[in-house]
């Protein structure tokens, strides 16, 4: 009687866990897009329902990150998540990474009727805080929440080359060149001397107050990506009026996409993407 029992609750265990797992939402599968003709510019897209909300990954500029289950958890929550590609460093210089943002979260407002979010990482931050400050950003993001972002290539260059730079904070200084076409205070390969070049590509060049979107700006205490980026940002946003900005540090020395992972920063992020959403 007692085997006979044991079987039983056995069976019924098993139909339980076989019927929670059929009941358990499945994760948002992704499709993907073109919003240009070139082989790099796609987004793909996860979710059909809830606010809109563009993912920039990182990579220096120069190579790709996964950022799908991100894409995924964030989708399951309720947004309509467009995880998008841009030329890299290897297709061509700066401005053609803002031109490609720029030409990505056109298609998605037309697609999505209505201003999307952006959520960017390291490189990935910097093209999200120019998508939200260059001209009147306002007018096409309703909101950028930055990890670790590269707010000045310069300052960036500048880090890379002080005695005992770390491994990453040397190759950012790398990538900064290459995302610029030249050295600062040299010519490029036209010619032409490149410091309006690398002024464009500092955000605070563009910060102009309540003009631009909201920003939520996050770094870890040890990030190679200092949280003095974010700091001169936020001063000079507030400087000109913009009111609705939050700077966050993290302990530790995650950079990028896992500053995510304690679960209490994940959740305000989520929490600042919803009350902007």
């Amino acid at each position: 009687m007692r085997r006979t029992l044991l079987i039983l609750a056995l069976c019924g265990a098993l139909l339980s866990s076989s019927a929670a797992a059929r009941a358990a939402p499945e994760p948002p599968s992704g499709t993907v897009y073109r919003y240009g003709g070139h082989p790099r510019q796609n987004i793909t897209v996860y979710g059909d329902e809830g606010p809109s909300l563009v993912i920039l990954h990182g990579g220096y500029w120069s190579k790709d990150t996964d950022w799908s289950r991100r894409a995924r958890w964030f989708a399951a929550r309720g947004f309509t998540v467009y995880d998008t590609d841009y030329r890299l460093t290897s297709d061509a210089v700066w401005p053609a990474q803002r031109d490609d943002v720029l030409a990505a979260l056109g298609w998605v407002r037309r697609r999505g009727g209505s201003l999307p979010l952006v959520l960017g990482s390291s490189a990935g931050g910097h093209l999200a805080l120019q998508a939200g400050a260059y001209g009147a950003g306002r007018a096409r993001v309703r909101g950028v929440v930055a990890l670790s972002p590269v707010v000045s290539p310069y300052r960036a260059w500048k880090a890379g080359a002080k005695r005992g730079a770390s491994a990453e904070r040397r190759e950012l200084r790398r990538a900064a060149v290459r995302l610029a076409g030249c050295v600062p205070g040299r010519a490029d390969r036209s010619g032409r001397g490149c410091l309006e070049r690398w002024d464009d590509l500092a955000v605070t060049s563009h910060a102009s107050g309540p003009d631009d979107a909201p920003l939520l700006l996050i770094h870890s205490a040890g990030d190679f990506v200092p949280r003095a980026h974010s700091v001169e940002l936020a001063g000079a946003q507030r400087g000109a009026g913009l009111a609705d900005v939050t700077l966050h540090t993290e302990p530790g020395s995650a950079h990028g996409g896992p500053l995510l992972k304690p679960p209490g920063t994940a959740r305000s992020v989520l929490q600042w993407l919803r009350d902007h959403g």
